[in-house]
């Protein structure tokens, strides 16, 4: 029994002092800067480390993605996982920087060393984290969605693509528009089917002093009772907007369900306001002016000028 005690603290003791010494030794060797409280030591046990740390909070976060994302539609599913890519970003950052301070590495020194670095990067993607939190809050609130009309700068667009840092919409005239996420914040932009689908439009027109009002408002609301594109219900209405200097203003005022194809609806409704105008005798008066000519009196010599150079030569 004593030599069966004996031999197993021998190999305890062989285990101790040779095996996870080894181990130790190994896991120590890397980089090491400096000494002290300020030293810095990049190991293979840290790196080891910091690789263990990443698949642990990888298989977290895509759990934790799969419990949030189980009962969201298709398109909030892909709108949410572009959100939490970069939120798994931020966590990686905070998972490197935990475990580099567990490991024994003073953080506050690479951060007081680097600080003038993220000063400056800050300064310069600040617009670009200013895109990046929009686009956080565009997808996570639904404020804005795809299919959508909007006017940016006097640009109409139906949004096709919601990303992270920009939102892109075709434009009437089949050109791609790029916005800024963070132009949905900080600019007055215009969604034209925000609450619904159904848009009021209008065209305007003027006639000449004299003409039958209540023709005119028959004659513009057959303009519009048969042309695809102008919806039945809501009616269509007529305003009587003013007097002008030399018209009756009036408008023709419809409802459409696709505002994207606005200009062509009003332009078939030009089209016919002239045609039946024609028809019937209505006419559309050019702006009138009044133009005062005045003619001025041509300038004389004086006479006393002359005698006075006749004398004088």
């Amino acid at each position: 029994m004593l030599q069966q005690d004996s031999g197993k603290s021998k190999v305890e003791e062989i285990l101790k002092e040779d095996v996870w010494q080894t181990i130790k030794e190994f896991l120590n060797l890397g980089l090491h800067l400096g000494e002290g409280e300020g030293s810095i030591h990049i190991t293979i046990g840290l790196l080891l480390l910091l690789t263990l740390a990443f698949i642990v909070t990888s298989f977290l976060l895509k759990w934790l993605r799969k419990i949030l994302t189980r009962k969201m539609e298709g398109d909030d599913k892909l709108k949410f996982i572009s959100v939490f890519k970069f939120i798994k970003y931020i966590v990686y950052l905070g998972v490197i920087v935990a475990t580099m301070s567990s490991a024994g590495i003073n953080i506050t020194l690479l951060l007081t060393a680097s600080a003038a670095l993220f000063v400056g990067l800050g300064l310069a993607l600040q617009e670009l984290f200013q895109d990046i939190i929009a686009g956080i809050f565009i997808i996570s609130d639904k404020s804005l969605h795809v299919g959508d009309i909007v006017e940016v700068e006097g640009k109409v667009g139906k949004v096709f693509e919601i990303k992270l840092r920009s939102t892109r919409a075709l434009t009437r005239d089949d050109k791609v528009l790029i916005i800024p996420n963070h132009k949905f914040l900080s600019d007055i932009i215009y969604n034209y089917t925000q609450n619904h689908k159904t848009t009021r439009e209008s065209v305007s027109v003027g006639v000449a002093y004299g003409s039958d009002v209540q023709l005119v408002t028959e004659l513009l609301l057959d303009s519009v009772a048969e042309l695809k594109g102008v919806l039945k219900n809501p009616k269509p209405f007529v305003l009587f907007n003013d007097f002008g200097d030399s018209a009756l203003l009036f408008s023709i005022n419809y409802f459409t369900s696709d505002s994207f194809t606005a200009p062509r609806v009003k332009s078939q409704i030009r089209y016919e306001i002239d045609a039946k105008f024609r028809e019937n005798k209505v006419s559309i008066p050019f702006p009138q002016r009044d133009v005062h000519i005045i003619q001025q009196q041509p300038f004389r010599h004086s006479s006393v000028g002359k005698n006075e150079e006749g004398e004088g030569s």
